[in-house]
């Protein structure tokens, strides 16, 4: 489920929130008649104009959950998100001090996440702050930056001013996921190599996220004057690619050779899925000697590669300091650096208070379904329900349809909120129709919900990366998460959210596989290409690199080392 795409947008359709009121109402017996009947009205309302409305677009579910919201008086804001007490900082992660109304969600988030089970190791705090100041001294608008571009735009070889400043830009490329993957391992690199981290904002990037880097000077926008012209169109055969440069020996990668006079004033580093054996040379120890003297790096990628980073001697040490616990990069990292916009937290606020926050347990569905390894929608479901009954995670239903609990035992069990982020409406009509026609075991109200189905994916739309941004927030708000293995928007969900999430294992031979699912042993993503680099000089460590491999395919996360496939969504 990655950029959304389509022509059909679908309807939040809550399920049991005529229900939920009536729980509400009598648990607030204290609040009086007047009290009852605005709780018992605002969860009636959004039931009856699904009810009334047809298919409301997406769009109106946001806006219509905005006004309800707004009715309730802060009524809705009954859950466990809301008790005080919340690091808005997440242990010194983010830097006080920012503009709150510049950006709600960066103070806010903390409040809406259900697990944080690492903290920042006091070294990545010092890097951080260390990045922060250079970002502020380099950055667009400063001397050192000037000074760089005019270097770069005359074509002349770097200065001993310009290594004062080193600079990598992000181009944004494929669906969302995978771009907040790219992103997130670029600005890893950046602060392993001491660059500034710039972005190449493209118009359906554009608006999505606030700036994360505090300070004056502190815009990661790269300014629209750069003098790289068309970044959106490098690709593998571009004549500035490292492995272009490298074939035509224009750079050599050797790094008693290299100076920053005699290498290139910029390099373009193709890492997306299509690249080539000369290309895969940046994950090479002297390869990134030689990289560090370019003044500017332009990067394309469209997966998580921190993996790799951790096979090159040149990173690892400083990598094991930053985080003791591996598995916590994409999840600090990810915190760190992606606040939605102040347009999009609306959006993900307003879903979350007008249909899930009454809940007591959130459990989060992703359903990706890639053209690589389809089966029938009634396979999937047959799929997605062995798992649950496998792993406990939808609640079980009561066979008994004359059972019918008594008031008291109803109130007593817990209330569960289902969210269904997927292109498809077939998988949440299908869930939300078992828990219509059958209760619970045990009682408990249940909720089904899905913000939108678009049916296909489209690319390069701004509105589709909005909505889809919100899903994965709210998805990231889960108690419980089951995702898609190989899914990159199942992989940054699962990361905010500090879980590991059960894993429905990829299809093979258009058959359901055996097991159906399995629970990840890490919330880390996985590293979508194969350990074959080939170095010169001190080589990448295959045996760190073949460790995540396997246990990427040991837990069923779906990667099939299959040539030519696009293992992205």
């Amino acid at each position: 489920m990655m950029d959304r795409g389509g022509s059909k947008m679908a309807e939040g359709r809550p399920v049991a929130d005529a229900a939920w009121g009536a729980g509400a109402a009598r648990r607030s017996h204290g609040m009086g008649r007047a009290g009852v009947l605005l709780i018992v009205c605002l969860f009636t309302l959004p039931f009856m104009a699904l009810l009334f409305g047809g298919r409301a677009g997406a769009l109106a579910v946001w806006q219509n959950a905005a006004k309800l919201t707004a009715m309730g008086g802060g009524l809705l804001n009954v859950s466990r998100q809301s008790a005080a007490g919340a690091d808005e900082l997440f242990g010194g992660l983010l830097s006080p001090g920012s503009d709150r109304r510049a950006c709600l969600s960066r103070y806010q988030s903390p409040h809406y996440y259900k697990h944080s089970p690492y903290a920042p190791s006091p070294h990545l705090l010092r890097k951080l702050r260390d990045y922060e100041a250079r970002h502020s001294r380099c950055g667009p608008g400063t001397p050192p930056y000037a000074r760089s571009v005019d270097h770069l735009r005359s074509g002349g070889s770097s200065s001993t001013e310009d290594a004062e400043c080193n600079y990598v830009v992000w181009i944004p490329y494929n669906g969302l996921g995978n771009r907040m993957l790219s992103l997130l391992s670029t600005f890893l690199y950046a602060l392993l190599t001491d660059r500034v981290l710039l972005v190449h904002s493209t118009d359906d990037f554009t608006g999505l996220f606030c700036e994360p880097f505090p300070g004056a000077n502190a815009t990661w926008v790269l300014p629209r004057d750069f003098p790289v012209a068309d970044m959106s169109w490098l690709g593998v055969g571009s004549n500035q690619s490292y492995g272009n440069l490298l074939d035509g020996k224009k750079i050599a990668n050797d790094p008693a050779k290299a100076t920053a006079q005699s290498v290139p004033p910029y390099v373009y580093l193709h890492l997306a899925h299509d690249l080539r054996r000369s290309d895969r040379l940046f994950y090479c120890n002297d390869d990134q000697l030689v990289l560090a003297k370019v003044n500017w790096l332009l990067v394309q990628n469209d997966f998580y590669f921190v993996p790799a980073l951790y096979a090159m001697a040149e990173f690892e040490g400083e990598l094991r300091r930053l985080f003791p616990a591996k598995e916590s990069v994409a999840h600090l990292l990810g915190r760190y650096l992606f606040h939605p916009s102040n347009s999009v937290w609306g959006m993900i606020t307003r879903y979350y208070h007008t249909y899930m926050a009454q809940a007591e347990e959130r459990i989060g569905v992703q359903i990706r379904m890639f053209s690589w390894a389809t089966i029938p929608v009634d396979d999937m479901y047959t799929q997605i329900m062995a798992c649950s009954r496998q792993e406990h995670i939808l609640p079980d239903i009561d066979g008994d349809e004359a059972n019918t609990k008594t008031t008291a035992a109803r109130s007593s069990a817990k209330s569960k909120a289902i969210l269904i982020a997927s292109l498809q409406a077939d998988y949440y009509d299908r869930i939300k129709s078992t828990y219509y026609e059958h209760a619970a075991k045990g009682g408990g109200m249940v909720g089904v919900f899905q913000p939108s189905h678009e049916e296909r994916q489209i690319m390069g739309q701004r509105p589709h990366n909005q909505k889809a941004l919100a899903e994965i927030y709210l998805l990231s708000f889960s108690d419980v998460l089951l995702t898609t293995g190989a899914s990159t928007f199942g992989y940054m969900s699962s990361s905010l959210a500090g879980l590991r999430p059960t894993m429905l294992m990829i299809p093979e031979d258009g058959k359901v596989p055996e097991p159906p699912c399995v629970r990840a042993v890490s919330m880390e993503p996985c590293f979508h290409m194969t350990p074959d680099v080939e170095c010169q000089g001190k080589a990448v460590n295959k045996e760190e690199l073949s460790r995540h491999v396997n246990e990427c395919e040991d837990v069923g996360k779906g990667i099939k080392w299959i040539k030519g496939i696009k293992l992205f969504d």
